[in-house]
């Protein structure tokens, strides 16, 4: 009868550290990765600054730059690939230092010359920063 609770204790005690770490495991968001600049690549990966709302050309609705709204400004990090000029993706670092892509928003936000042009900037958003946009 001891063996018998020993060994269901035991079985206990895996079953319930397992649980435990599952659900630890779980807990932590994969985070993004930096891109890398591949040899012989058209695709470009550089570090970039944005017009921030801290800076009063932000609100010029006549700039076309590209504009970032996030907790970190220009603080941290920010690298973005590029094809022919044209910028395709944005990653921000969090205060940690981990990479989080950037959502581009459809418009260049407070910008009005800028739409639908090649030349035109976007407007990138980090993420959780304006609550429902994901």
């Amino acid at each position: 009868m001891k063996t018998i609770t020993r060994a269901a204790t035991r079985i206990a005690a895996i079953a319930a550290a397992t649980g435990t770490a599952a659900i630890i495991g779980t807990g932590v968001a994969a985070a993004d990765e930096w891109p890398v600049q591949q040899p012989n690549s058209p695709i470009q990966v550089s570090e970039v600054t944005f017009l921030t709302a801290d800076d009063p050309n932000f609100w010029n609705p006549f700039d076309m730059r590209s504009r970032l709204s996030s907790p970190f400004g220009n603080s941290t990090r920010v690298v973005c690939t590029s094809f022919h000029g044209k910028t395709m993706e944005c990653f921000q670092a969090d205060q940690d230092g981990n990479p989080h892509q950037l959502k581009a928003l459809p418009f260049n936000f407070p910008n009005i010359t800028g739409y639908g042009n090649i030349s035109g900037g976007t407007h990138y958003v980090y993420p959780g920063f304006i609550p429902g946009l994901s």
